[in-house]
């Protein structure tokens, strides 16, 4: 017996979203999306996708950049690749990307 795939269109109100790249959000910048833990933008780059995500979440816009650059305190990973180490805010990325927010730790033992 062979399948037949379901071939329906989708309706309109019951689309089904492209993939886009994952912001993941520390709990510390969530007051900023809502609580989000995880809030997806669209872009190519890491620089798309932060003008997407700060779009969308004014709030971040100041706790992630100083004029142009990505504050100092503040790591960006792509797939667990730190962007300094990369292309910077110009690391391409895909639709299946996770881009994690990790602002830095200070202090220790004394």
């Amino acid at each position: 017996m062979t399948a037949v795939a379901n071939t329906a269109p989708v309706p309109p109100d019951r689309e089904v979203a492209a993939p886009m790249p994952v912001v993941r959000i520390p709990t510390v910048l969530r007051k900023h999306t809502d609580n989000q833990a995880k809030v997806e933008a669209e872009g190519g780059t890491v620089r798309e996708v932060f003008h997407d995500l700060t779009g969308s979440h004014p709030g971040l816009q100041e706790q992630l950049f100083d004029g142009e650059d990505v504050r100092g305190f503040i790591n960006v990973y792509v797939d667990d690749e730190d962007i300094r180490y990369v292309e910077g805010l110009d690391t391409p990325v895909e639709d299946d990307t996770e881009i994690a927010i990790m602002p830095a730790v200070a202090g220790g033992a004394r």
